[in-house]
């Protein structure tokens, strides 16, 4: 099965959202019915299988929680839906999307993302809870620019 951007759907409801990161070990204690403004899914609203979302600070953008279920990948989710997430920040004027990761350095490098040092990154982006709070500072700290 092939995912296209038309079966991205915004706004996943809450409780599944944090359900499918809590299987992947992703920050949840941020994540509100608020910040899933930003957020978009793959699958049913509620038992999404695949979701990505952006925390925006003005011109600049991080990349959060890109989680696709184990038996949902290789059928080219996660890259369309971060296809679909960069589209909606250049709709809201980003200029730079950001991300951290501890596991998936190569396949943000085949979309177009580069290593940056951490203390590059904007303030809008090191003042994030994410960034100051969640992410082990052995991160890797990527940028895209859009």
């Amino acid at each position: 099965m092939n995912v296209a951007l038309g079966d991205i759907a915004r706004r996943p409801a809450l409780d599944p959202a944090l359900a499918l990161l809590a299987v992947a070990s992703l920050p949840t204690a941020d994540i509100s019915n608020e910040l899933l403004e930003h957020f978009f899914f793959i699958g049913p609203r509620m038992g999404p299988f695949g979701l990505v979302g952006l925390e925006i600070r003005g011109k600049y953008a991080l990349l959060r929680s890109l989680v696709v279920a184990p038996d949902h990948r290789g059928c080219g989710a996660g890259a369309a839906l971060v296809a679909h997430v960069e589209n909606h920040a250049r709709v809201q004027g980003v200029a730079a999307v950001y991300l951290l990761t501890t596991t998936a350095e190569p396949f943000f490098a085949r979309l177009g993302y580069r290593l940056t040092g951490r203390d590059d990154a904007p303030l809008a982006i090191r003042s994030t809870q994410e960034f100051s709070q969640f992410c082990p500072a052995t991160s890797a700290l990527m940028v895209k620019r859009l």
